[in-house]
């Protein structure tokens, strides 16, 4: 198990880094009191593996309780529960100006000077800076480099190749484009299988569609240049930490080119194991609707 506490400053990214382990699959919680740690350590190692990634953001938010944190980092450590400790850190300039820009208040100088706060704060934290396993500075981190450093450090081998899942949706245009898309190709350049009459009752499903469509050098053609486009885009969207992406295929009615076109990517992206899921939105719409044109 993998037993992580985080804790640092207020104001340095605690925030978008539970948000990042929590990407990464580690069952968070957020400002648990210190003196409960114990007993949470004790239920997550008495699930036999299926709870085998957690991570605990333990601040100053604590108040009074905050002073009982190495009190139960001394039961963990008789009891052999390993943990490690992450400390997120920023300089006292670029805090002020974050608590500034945020218009919010010092957790310990409400009603007084931020960099007051944010001085006694460095003091009360120190032992548990000194005891850190791994310690960021994210004064100069854009929130994409903060994620990088976090899964740099808490990902397992392999695993941010697989946070990203891909979905190849085909779509007609007459039915409008799919609002959560993020690429979106028209196939209507494509001959139109609507338009012979012993292929109009079939989908891109259906093997003499699929054969009719992809019998064009025109269809060859495209999906080997969309193949070679994903296959640049998919790693960048990877480093900048996307975790969804959609790609929609649209032709008129959504049930022959489209879907003929989606099958072919989504077993091309298949076989190069990404995780990609398939999903054709108006493949059935015009049979429920009487067979209006495509």
């Amino acid at each position: 198990m993998r037993f992580v506490i985080v804790t640092g400053l207020s104001g340095a990214g605690k925030t978008q880094a539970i948000r990042n382990l929590e990407d990464l699959g580690y069952f968070c919680v957020d400002n648990l009191p210190p003196t409960l740690i114990p007993k949470f350590a004790e239920a997550c190692y008495q699930t036999d593996g299926k709870i085998d990634k957690i991570a605990l953001v333990i601040d100053i938010r604590g108040g009074k309780f905050f002073d009982d944190l190495f009190e139960s980092l001394k039961y963990l450590k008789e009891q052999g529960y390993k943990y490690e400790i992450l400390f997120l850190d920023a300089s006292d300039e670029v805090l002020v100006k974050r608590f500034k820009e945020s218009r919010r208040k010092h957790p310990l100088a409400p009603d007084g000077r931020i960099l007051n706060g944010i001085s006694m704060e460095r003091n009360k934290l120190r032992e548990v800076k000194d005891r850190a396993d791994n310690i960021i500075d994210t004064s100069k981190l854009a929130t994409r480099e903060l994620r990088e450093e976090i899964t740099k450090i808490y990902s397992e081998e392999g695993q941010m190749e697989t946070q990203l899942m891909i979905t190849i949706l085909s779509f007609g245009f007459k039915y409008g484009i799919p609002v959560d898309s993020d690429l979106v190709f028209d196939v209507r350049f494509l001959p139109n299988p609507y338009y012979i009459p012993e292929l109009k009752k079939y989908s891109g499903n259906d093997k003499p569609v699929r054969d009719y469509v992809m019998s064009f050098e025109e269809t060859n053609n495209f999906i080997d240049k969309l193949e070679d486009m994903l296959q640049y885009l998919i790693p960048n969207y990877l480093k900048e930490g996307k975790r969804q992406l959609i790609v929609s295929i649209g032709c008129t009615g959504g049930r022959h080119r489209s879907v003929t076109i989606a099958n072919a990517i989504y077993e091309k992206l298949t076989n190069n194991e990404y995780r990609v899921n398939i999903d054709h939105r108006d493949i059935d719409e015009d049979v429920n609707k009487g067979g209006k044109k495509l």
